[in-house]
């Protein structure tokens, strides 16, 4: 077999993805298929099902709790799946709550988010953004893809 069989030469290169949203919780669903699809091209379905339940997270987190604008940014940068949700609410996000609480927590429905994301992923975060006249915030969660 020569080097270059069964070798893609594109898939060490960075990409990404965005996905502009309506402030719609049927969006959540759209973005959830969109990263299981876009994974499954760029060959890296064993990461689906955590960065659908990363997407899905930080998505709903944004539709439910801020008003306008919402958009799931999808980026493959030096071997880091990150997985980001921004919204048009400059706040930060309501920090996780402890191990304890979030078993206390376990039968509800809300106000678990950021607790699943700051467990599942290798590494997570929020920014305050402002582009072109826009204010927001992006909370991402990255996922080692190596």
């Amino acid at each position: 077999m020569s080097e270059t069989e069964g070798h893609d030469p594109t898939a060490h290169e960075p990409w990404e993805y965005v996905l502009h949203i309506p402030h719609d919780l049927r969006a959540v669903t759209v973005c959830r298929r969109t990263v299981r699809l876009v994974l499954t091209m760029h060959g890296l379905i064993r990461l689906t099902d955590v960065a659908e339940l990363l997407a899905t997270e930080l998505v709903s987190n944004a539709v439910r709790h801020t008003k306008g604008p919402v958009a799931l940014r999808l980026r493959m940068r030096d071997g880091f799946l990150r997985v980001g949700a921004w919204d048009a609410d400059p706040e930060p996000p309501q920090p996780p709550p402890s191990a304890e609480s979030l078993t206390r927590l376990t039968h509800l429905e809300e106000g678990r988010g950021l607790a699943l994301v700051s467990s599942c992923a290798d590494l997570w975060g929020w920014q305050p953004l402002s582009r072109g006249g826009r204010r927001g915030k992006y909370v991402w969660g990255d996922l080692v893809a190596a």
